[in-house]
């Protein structure tokens, strides 16, 4: 389930990087995607260990 949510949080955070230069009504949500993306991996991390 948390591979999952890292994965669409991926996704997320890419259209909002990449996005608004190819379309530009997509907003540009990069910062907080990637923070949420951030500690959605050191969850994956910490549950690995």
């Amino acid at each position: 389930m948390l591979e999952l949510i890292i994965v669409i949080l991926l996704i997320l955070w890419l259209l909002g990087y990449f996005g608004p230069a190819r379309i530009p009504s997509i907003p540009r949500s990069g910062n907080l995607i990637h923070v949420l993306l951030i500690i959605a991996l050191v969850l994956l991390i910490v549950r690995l260990l």
